[in-house]
């Protein structure tokens, strides 16, 4: 078989990796790097550094081409393809694995990839083009959803900007159009709807006619834990996703990828070598967010270590050149791949270069891929913003991200940076009402704003993808039943009945688990962790009492990334602190230190509390509720432990600091006062239970008034709450006000004031009402039962009486 010599430009990490896969095919004779780095330069024998030629002097590309006897050229970056490099091979008679200027354009012009999707039905977000400043500053003020703003042209991966107002959105407009932040690129810009969901990339071979895909990656932008800080040309990146489903791949291909490749050959510009796509997958199915022309970087890093050795990339490459891809299987390991960016430091912004570096024994299971590296006298040196990444390879996720880190320690340079969140994704509970959380991240900071207005969802938690989440997995659930348990999910707590177990005469047991969200975010502002613990406590504890459980005990799980015995001991300590108000036992708990996962200052917390209940006692007691039956509030202690991401989202958008003074309460700081503790209702509320003074009990927690009160009730009854019978309390209001919230978002969000409802009949209302009082708790009437036949459970009149 005829040996290879290659032709690889570029100086990236994508290069070497190219320069790495390509030297382990026996077809590969040779390899040249135009101009390579510190790393290519010692890949191996077959591989050789060239860096007299400059990279756009295709002329004399060309040449060396020919007198090197160079059988197959591969542009790295995008630059090269978009300027028409192909054309110069192809006129050579010398193949070329890219695509020609015409089909480059895909990447080249963000207005031509938009306005190709739209002939060929490929699923985008709605968008419009502009070249004209005025123009498109009005449809900014003319259009009443959030946003996204991309310089047409080329900008280095850094020409997306997401505003989260108006204000913000004209001063990128202004950065790109005007000041020409992103050059020539941002002479036209393309204003398209943000798309909300889960990021996907793909890379697929084409040769005109036949894709082929890697394994589907995720990758981390951001440049600072928790996706935050400025976009970056990659900081990490993780494959497969597990949210790439085969289904939803056989979609992708089916409906973007294939439609892309024929539509391009249809318009007279087939496209041949590396189609990168960038997808959103949202609620409506995935949707195209750009279109890239050649390999991405880190993700070449992480997918190529997938390919199966029985895959020659060489003959990958020549297959696609030569139009007969449909010939070849693409391997792909069983395995797991993460990659580990390590950057300069004050990269994205100006970097020192030239900084020595050294690099120790790589552990197993790792690759080292050089970037921004240099070799001068015999010294490594860093050169670029992305210095080298390290890539690890597993049969595990977990295990390739922990290999991945490892491999970084085996590097080392003065101010390196690396992300210490890559592929890790919270894990929420999923039996009661599920939870999500997001970091936030900001192009432009402006002033606070009157006329904004933010939702939950838009803080990055959505309430009805958690109700969705909790019906897609009841019948999974439901298949564990056993003697002794249904194994319904979807209310306040789980019920274990001994007696049906086989174990006479005993209680009921109830079981429930719960975390505090992002809340956790404010006490680490504040270095402060005891009140954390009260707060895990109180979630669990008060989703036991509505059932009339008593809690018997509670477990505690506290994860980090470096353990702070100070820290987990605060914490601890409040978990006792719930425990004791709650009269319950702490039995037990688990500390887990996992570097790969969190931060070094990072951790979250999860509880689990049993109680237990005799039959007759169970709430709520749905077959005793009648039209008429009261309606009981009792007070909340502030915001509890729900709707912290929309409430950090407030408070950033107004320019403030945890320690700022309360603007709803001067005497206290903005941090101190969130941070107050869940109220714990468990005494007062057994003493009901045992008093047989209540009929059901709703823990108002995610979902606010509106999605827990129903979940008390039967069928044929709603709750109509006068939310106006007591005033919103003070933090609420600001919240409403500061973020332009409606009042419906405020009750859908937040407790607003309400810790708990309770049913009680009328009969009984006032004994009820004594009862609580007497034990220091604020009970307030709020409205009665009705009935219902297709309406709302929970009807909120007077909500414009809210501030």
């Amino acid at each position: 078989m005829e040996k290879l010599r290659i032709l690889v430009i570029g100086n990236g990490g994508r290069e070497y990796a190219l320069a790495w896969k390509l030297s382990a095919s026996p077809r590969v004779e040779r390899i040249f790097v135009v101009p390579g780095n510190g790393g290519t330069a010692s890949l191996s024998a077959s591989v050789t550094n060239i860096d007299a030629i400059k990279t756009n002097d295709y002329p004399a590309l060309v040449a060396f081409a020919k007198e090197h006897d160079i059988d197959l050229v591969i542009p790295g970056p995008e630059a090269p393809l978009v300027d028409g490099i192909e054309a110069f091979f192809r006129a050579a008679g010398i193949r070329c694995f890219g695509p020609s200027k015409e089909a480059a354009a895909m990447e080249g012009s963000k207005t031509f990839a938009k306005d190709f999707m739209q002939r060929h039905n490929i699923a985008t977000a709605q968008y419009r083009n502009f070249n004209d400043y005025q123009q498109a500053k009005e449809h900014i003020d003319s259009v009443d959803y959030k946003i996204v703003l991309k310089a047409s042209g080329l900008a280095a991966g850094k020409g997306v900007i997401i505003p989260h107002t108006k204000e913000e959105a004209h001063a990128a407009l202004e950065a790109i159009m005007l000041k020409k932040t992103f050059g020539a690129a941002g002479d036209e810009v393309v204003i398209e709807e943000y798309l909300e969901g889960d990021e996907l990339s793909i890379l697929a071979f084409s040769d005109g006619y036949t894709v082929k895909s890697l394994p589907a990656a995720q990758d981390h932008k951001r440049i600072y834990d928790g996706d935050r800080g400025p976009n970056t040309g990659g900081m990490g990146c993780y494959a497969p996703t597990k949210i790439a489903s085969q289904p939803l791949l056989q979609q992708i291909h089916r409906d973007i990828l294939q439609p892309t490749i024929d539509g391009m050959r249809r318009e007279r510009c087939p496209f041949v070598g590396m189609l990168f796509t960038g997808l959103m997958i949202t609620r409506n199915g995935p949707k195209v967010l750009e279109y890239n022309v050649r390999f991405g970087d880190p993700e070449t890093q992480t997918v190529l270590p997938l390919l199966g050795d029985e895959t020659d990339l060489a003959e990958v490459m020549l297959a696609c050149t030569g139009g007969w891809l449909d010939a070849l299987t693409l391997q792909v390991k069983s395995q797991f791949s993460a990659t580990i960016v390590i950057a300069s430091g004050g990269y994205p912004g100006a970097y020192a270069k030239d900084v020595e570096m050294s690099l120790s024994a790589v552990p197993d299971g790792v690759i080292v891929f050089h970037a921004g590296t240099t070799v001068r006298d015999s010294t490594l040196l860093t050169s670029g913003g992305r210095v080298v990444a390290a890539t690890g390879v597993a049969d595990t996720l977990e295990e390739a991200v922990r290999r991945a880190y490892k491999g970084v320690e085996s590097i080392k340079f003065k101010d390196m940076h690396y992300r210490k969140d890559i592929a890790h994704r919270q894990v929420v509970s999923r039996f009661f009402l599920p939870t999500n959380s997001s970091f936030l991240g900001r192009a432009f900071k402006s002033p606070p704003t009157e006329d904004k207005s933010l939702t939950y969802a838009a803080a990055g938690v959505s309430i009805d993808a958690g109700n969705d989440l909790v019906r897609k997995i009841k019948n999974a659930v439901r298949s564990t039943k056993r003697s002794g348990a249904d194994s319904e999910i979807g209310g306040f707590g789980g019920v274990f009945d001994l007696s049906a177990a086989g174990l006479s005469n005993g209680p009921l047991l109830v079981g429930a688990i719960d975390g505090v969200g992002t809340k956790l975010d404010v006490a680490r502002a504040l270095r402060k962790h005891d009140t954390i613990g009260i707060d895990l406590v109180a979630m669990n504890v008060n989703d036991l009492v509505v059932q009339g459980a008593e809690p018997l005990f509670f477990l505690d799980c506290y994860s980090c990334g470096k353990l702070n015995v100070d820290k987990a001991a605060a914490f601890v300590e409040g978990v006792a602190e719930g425990c004791r108000r709650a009269g319950c036992a702490l039995i037990g708990g688990e500390t887990a230190e996992m570097p790969c996962i969190y931060s070094d200052d990072g951790y979250d917390v999860v509880g689990a509390a049993v109680g237990a209940v005799r039959g007759k006692r169970v709430l709520p007691h749905t077959d005793a509720m009648t039209e008429g039956d009261v309606l009981l509030a009792l007070k909340s202690s502030g915001v509890h432990s729900n709707g912290f991401s929309l409430v950090r989202r407030v408070v950033q958008e107004q320019g403030l600091d945890y320690g700022d003074p309360a603007p709803w309460d001067p005497q206290n700081s903005i941090g101190l006062s969130l941070l107050t503790p869940t109220r714990i209702y468990v005494k007062p509320l057994l003493e009901l239970v045992r008093r047989d003074l209540v009929l059901g009990m709703s823990h108002i927690t995610g979902g606010g008034l509106l999605e827990n009160v129903p979940r008390m009730l039967p069928s044929h009854l709603a709750a109509e709450v006068d939310v106006g019978a007591r005033h919103l309390p003070a933090v609420f209001a600001w919240l409403k006000k500061a973020g332009g919230l409606d009042a419906v978002e405020v009750a859908r969000t937040f407790n607003a004031g309400v810790g708990m409802v309770l049913v009680v009949s009328e009969a009984k209302a006032k004994d009820a009402i004594a009862e609580l009082e007497r034990s220091g708790e604020s009970v307030y009437c709020i409205g009665r039962l009705v009935g219902r036949k297709d309406g709302p459970a929970c009807i909120l009149n007077n909500l414009a009486s809210w501030p």
